[in-house]
């Protein structure tokens, strides 16, 4: 298990998403409040368009994709609405002191 600092907790306000580029990868990083923060990929996988521009919704704990809607579990992954029917990747996060670190194992 492989975790990298992506962000730092306050790069990212409670209820918004951000987008980062590490080591190769566009990634998305959430934050929850009180549950914490997550990451997934940040190219929706149905239109290929940034899911940082979209929407979080805290207290489902997705994001939606601002060009055709479609709603990513940010826990898992997988689309919860259409059109969008592939997931996107959802990467393990910890956070310790103020960094946010994600796990980029098995790439």
């Amino acid at each position: 298990m492989v975790f990298m600092k992506v962000c730092a907790t306050s790069d990212v306000p409670v209820g918004h998403i951000r987008r980062f580029q590490l080591d190769g990868r566009i990634v998305a990083v959430a934050n929850l409040g009180a549950e914490g923060f997550r990451a997934v990929s940040a190219i929706c996988s149905h239109a290929h368009y940034f899911l940082d521009e979209g929407e979080v919704d805290v207290e489902d704990e997705t994001i939606e994709c601002p060009k055709h809607g479609s709603t990513f579990d940010l826990n898992t992954g997988e689309p919860r609405t259409l059109p969008a029917t592939l997931p996107v990747r959802a990467y393990p996060t910890k956070t310790e002191g103020d960094d946010i670190l994600i796990e980029v194992a098995d790439e």
